[in-house]
């Protein structure tokens, strides 16, 4: 048998039994386990954040690292009636001083970052703030990084195969590399609407208005011109998301307006 017929009979089997659930119910390609994203995203969360550290770019604004910890905490709290197992997870939230740029990403495990420039530029209110919080914290309890690290190393697996037919050679990437991949690579398109679902959902139970989702999105729509800044290319915007938030926002009021306290996570 040809080296390549032997890489196949391994390799079509190994990424059919790596089908998983998301919590909507579609199927995902998850060839690393959370487990193992979740520990090779806490050692590239952890250089990048040392990188970032060294530059001097880490914010000691004690106000708006307030705001966004009470925020992130009360959100963290729901995820944790969503998923009980995320308990165990190493929550935390660093805001980076960068006034230039627009963004926000989480990883396995519960480990994110916002930019200030997010803050200056689009300048939201708590609860659209909270929107963009709600939508990264569903990335990760949707598995998204782990997802995104199977992709890349599936392509890297393809690309291995394809070398040793032709007699070539090619290193598959590690998982690390792949986990720093996890916060560079835009999320697929159902990937971002499927944060879009549950964050809108994770934001009202929170006791964040739901409407703030589709005000937000105008706003961050109005002032980049559509496309100019980071966050677009890792969260794709068009015309249609906002419609579809907006479609969502009906069912989701009940859950904000349900009268309740909202405990806040320790960050």
């Amino acid at each position: 048998m040809k080296p390549v017929g032997r890489f196949l009979i391994i390799f079509i089997p190994f990424l059919l039994a790596a089908c998983a659930t998301s919590p909507t119910g579609r199927n995902q390609l998850i060839i690393i386990s959370e487990e193992s994203a979740i520990v090779q995203s806490a050692q590239a969360y952890a250089q990048t954040m040392n990188d970032y550290e060294k530059k001097g770019q880490i914010s000691h604004d004690k106000a708006l690292i307030n705001r966004v910890k009470r925020i992130t905490g009360r959100l963290i709290y729901e995820a944790l009636i969503m998923r009980p197992d995320t308990r165990s997870w190493q929550w935390s939230m660093q805001v980076i001083d960068d006034p230039k740029t627009v963004n926000a990403w989480s990883m396995a495990g519960g480990r994110m970052a916002l930019y200030t420039g997010l803050i200056e530029k689009i300048q939201p209110t708590d609860d659209e703030l909270a929107q963009v919080l709600a939508h990264e914290i569903s990335h990760a309890l949707a598995k998204h990084t782990a997802e995104k690290m199977s992709v890349a190393m599936a392509t890297s697996l393809g690309a291995l195969v394809i070398a040793v037919a032709t007699d070539s050679r090619a290193v598959a990437m590690g998982a690390s590399t792949a986990a720093i991949v996890a916060i560079t690579l835009p999320n697929s398109r159902t990937a971002e609407t499927e944060a879009d679902q549950i964050g809108l959902e994770l934001a009202a139970r929170a006791g964040y208005d739901p409407r703030a989702a589709v005000t937000l999105w105008q706003k961050m729509s109005k002032e980049s011109g559509g496309s100019s800044y980071d966050f677009f290319s890792t969260h794709p915007s068009s015309g249609k998301r906002i419609e579809a938030l907006d479609a969502l926002v009906p069912r989701m009021m009940p859950y904000y307006e349900e009268k309740k306290p909202h405990p806040v996570y320790p960050l």
